[in-house]
């Protein structure tokens, strides 16, 4: 879904239809993630306000982390940072995604 052409606000939205579909909706209450350059957290942004209205292009950096977190219980939030292209994007997070149950 992410790619060069849509703006940030469609990939959250994808995001945020995934999450909604999964029961996890109200949870979910921040954007999806964020530029990077010289500093960490910079526009665009993946987000459902203006800072989300800007289209990705190729060679952007750009961190995908969703987050759900569940008052009284917890919660997860996982990065990734990408590179966008034309076709779509390029992980650069060599982490694990396995569930390692203990």
């Amino acid at each position: 879904m992410v790619r060069a052409g849509i703006t940030g606000r469609q990939a959250d939205k994808a995001a945020r239809d995934v999450i909604e579909k999964a029961g996890y909706g109200k949870y979910f209450g921040h954007g999806l993630g964020h530029s990077f350059g010289l500093d960490i957290h910079e526009a665009p942004r993946f987000a459902q306000n203006t800072q989300g209205d800007i289209t990705l292009k190729p060679g952007m950096t750009m961190t995908v982390e969703p987050g759900i977190y569940i008052p009284g219980w917890g919660g997860v939030r996982i990065e990734d940072d990408i590179i966008i292209t034309e076709n779509g994007c390029i992980n650069l997070t060599g982490a694990c995604k396995d569930l390692i149950e203990i």
